[in-house]
């Protein structure tokens, strides 16, 4: 924030402006969409980025609570830490004793795993599972979905879009299919709000259709004007009965060292 002075706006001017630009763009783009008719798959795909993708960093606490069947719950904290401009971020686990010390660093495309006992690096994918629970790696990092998912078409190359209701909430139904190889899953249906382009629900499917995962985005929160999911639940749909909840708490945008984003700096947090 930029020392105030007596010729510029206050800090409070400065946000509600950025609001109002926000939303001045949303009204624009819903506008254009509404006038053309149903948006493109790009262009929903390029809003949820817009929506998702931090202007500052940020340290949160997160919490997952773990339900399996026949294991009863089991409950996992950790320190977040995100930075969007460089494409980091660092867990490192608080909770429970098992788990504590362990952790995840993801630098640009390299993402580690670190384990306390045997104090080790391990290079994994993005859809490894967070602790065992049903999050994923990709689910906390921020990745243009343009770079990731084009639209499905129909035979005759047709986006499969089309206007739907998720109980009584206006969507865009949205199937995506990867042009990478590096994501948690390759074939996606999102549930995308009308008005504001939020996506309220997601569910992953194999190569070949099999579903996997079914998630439900059930809160936001604005921060600098764009929205963090603080809020989801996360469905294992090929073991039935086994979820994990995703609680974002205790944001802060207060600028992160570099020295945070390293291997050493993980190694010295578990200690």
């Amino acid at each position: 924030m930029k020392t105030k002075n007596t010729s510029s706006p206050g800090p409070f001017s400065i946000l509600k402006g950025m609001e109002k630009g926000r939303k001045l763009f949303l009204l624009l783009f819903t506008t254009a969409a509404i006038a053309a008719g149903v948006p493109s798959g790009n262009d929903i795909l390029t809003q949820i980025e817009h929506n998702t993708h931090m202007t500052t960093d940020i340290t949160a606490t997160v919490s997952l609570t773990q339900q399996k069947t026949g294991q009863g719950i089991k409950n996992i904290d950790m320190l977040f830490y995100r930075r969007d401009t460089d494409n980091s971020f660092l867990i490192i686990m608080t909770a429970p004793e098992s788990e504590k010390g362990n952790g995840y660093l993801r630098v640009e495309d390299n993402f580690w795993m670190y384990r306390r006992n045997t104090r080790s690096f391990q290079h994994i994918n993005r859809d490894e599972n967070i602790a065992g629970t049903d999050a994923h790696g990709d689910d906390f990092e921020d990745r243009k979905l343009t770079d990731l998912y084009s639209t499905v078409r129909d035979s005759s190359g047709t986006e499969k879009i089309t206007e739907d209701m998720l109980g009584k909430v206006p969507v865009y139904r949205l199937e995506a299919i990867a042009k990478v190889h590096d994501v948690d899953y390759p074939r996606k249906i999102y549930w995308v709000r009308r008005d504001n382009f939020l996506t309220l629900k997601e569910q992953s499917f194999t190569l070949s259709g099999t579903l996997m995962q079914t998630a439900y985005f059930l809160k936001y929160t604005p921060i600098e004007g764009r929205f963090v999911p603080v809020e989801q639940i996360f469905l294992d749909e090929f073991e039935k009965g086994n979820k994990t909840k995703l609680n974002i708490s205790g944001i802060s945008t207060h600028a992160i060292s570099r020295d945070v984003f390293t291997k050493a700096y993980l190694e010295n947090l578990s200690k």
